[in-house]
Parts: C-alpha cells; structure tokens; sequence
C-alpha cells in the first residue's frame, strides 16, 4: 500500500499543477483524449513486443509497452496542438477525432495478440486501473516523470499565466505562446501516459479535472487555484487509498469519489 499510496500522490501533484491550466484554457477534454491515445499506444507497444519475441528474452525495459505508449501519446499531443493551430476545428473537435481513432487501434492490435500469451497484465487494469499492484519500476518512471514535470512547469511558470489569461496580450509581449502550447499539450500526454496505467484510463481525466475545478471554486488568484489543487487531490488520492483498503472496494473509484465529494462541497459553497 506504501507504494500505492506514493505513486498516487506523485500523479495528484502532476495532474494537479497540469489541471490548473488545463481548466483554465478549457481543456478538460484534454484528459481524456490522450488517455485514450496511451490506450492506443499500449495496444501497439503490446503487439510489437509480442511479435518481435521481446516478451520471451527481451531485456525488461524493452518489454513495458509503456517504451511505445509514451511516444504514441506524445505524438498525439502534438497533433491535436498542431490541428488546433492549423485549422478551423475546435479544441474538442482535434481530440475527439483523435480520441476515436486511438481507441480504434487499441482495440484492433490487442485483438491482434494470440489469446494464450501471457503480456504480464490485465487489460482491463489499463482501464480502470490497479493502483494497489503498482510495481517498484512503475513507481521509479512515475517519480522520474513527476520531476521532470514539476521542473518544466516551474521553469515556464509565469509565461505560461500570462499565455493562458490574455494570449494577444502576451503574444505582443514576446512571449512564446505557440511554443508553450505545443510544450502543455507534450508534457500533457507523457504525463497522462504514465499515469493512465497506474489510475486507469477511463478515470485518468478525473484526476486532472476534478481538483483543479473544485479549487478554481475557492481561488482568487492562480497561485491559490494550484495550491488548493495540490492539496485536494493529495489528500483525496490518501482518503480514496485507505478507503479501498478498509471497504474493499475499487481504488480509482474511491479516489474520483472522494474528489467528487470535494467538489460538491466547492459547488455548494463556492468563494464570495
């Protein structure tokens, strides 16, 4: 439960400070999209494993789908930023169109794998997740990933306001803002990947949404709206954990639940 517990408050963290700008930009969409591309991508890192013979000899990194699920991810990323810059669609027309195609290829390269080969887990548990059975080389990429995120955040903190709260205004500045777009939407989806395995990736939008919407209810600044996001979706990932392990019930959904409580009690009585 110990690594449960910690991988869960490193993905709260991440998807904490991305659901800030996500809910601002109105993105939340955006979450589910690129959960559906890791799905997408777990599908034909699976295929191309068990294909290649890498899940009888291969070394240990080469046979995690994740190797082929992040870079699917990222791509995808990049090309709903790029769809969104190009053309005339929405921003949930280019993820829908995405969302759709990405479960397509899940669905087409699982059915792919012979039935009798054992691929080391659960469909099912990239669906909905199995927080409790994260593994100790799951827990290192979801550590190196949450610092990698934390850091590029930091570092691109201030552009990134200024970008989401008046992009004329900032782009007249000099600021960067197609850059930092297409750099939201990447670390977005790497982010979303590695933590869509842990969470599940029908609950994976949840978690960036949910505590970043229930703190925008409390804020009044966007440094106030990230720090009630942290601490909404930490302490809710440490309820929903131990509520699973006490009641026997599902962990994601003890999570989501215990976020959704929140943001009832933010709705019902928001800031005056």
């Amino acid at each position: 439960m110990q690594r449960a517990i910690a991988a869960g408050l490193l993905i709260a963290v991440m998807c904490a400070l991305l659901g800030v700008f996500v809910v601002q930009r109105r993105l939340s969409f955006l979450g589910d999209g690129l959960a559906h591309a890791s799905f997408g991508g777990m599908g034909i890192g699976t295929f191309v494993i068990v294909a290649s013979g890498l899940f009888e000899g291969g070394a240990a990194v080469f046979r995690n789908p994740l190797v082929i699920a992040v870079p699917f991810a990222l791509l995808t990323g990049l090309a709903i930023a790029w769809t969104r810059d190009r053309t005339q669609l929405s921003s949930d027309t280019a993820i829908g169109v995405f969302f759709a195609v990405s479960v397509a290829l899940g669905v087409l390269f699982f059915s792919a794998v012979p039935p009798d080969v054992n691929i080391g887990f659960n469909v099912m548990d990239i669906l909905f997740g199995s927080i409790l059975a994260v593994r100790q080389t799951e827990l290192t990429v979801i550590a190196v990933t949450a610092t990698f995120a934390v850091v590029a955040l930091g570092w691109s903190w201030s552009a990134l306001g200024y970008a989401t709260f008046d992009e004329e205004l900032a782009r007249t500045d000099g600021v960067p803002t197609k850059a930092l777009e297409y750099g939201l939407f990447g670390l977005a989806a790497v982010v979303v990947a590695v933590s869509a395995v842990v969470v599940g990736i029908i609950l994976m939008a949840a978690y960036l949404v949910i505590p970043a919407a229930a703190a925008r209810l409390w804020a009044r600044s966007l440094a106030s709206m990230t720090l009630f996001a942290v601490v909404i979706g930490t302490t809710t990932t440490v309820a929903g954990v131990l509520a699973s392990f006490l009641f026997d019930v599902p962990t994601g959904a003890a999570i989501i639940l215990s976020q959704a409580i929140v943001f009832l009690v933010a709705a019902l009585a928001p800031r005056r």
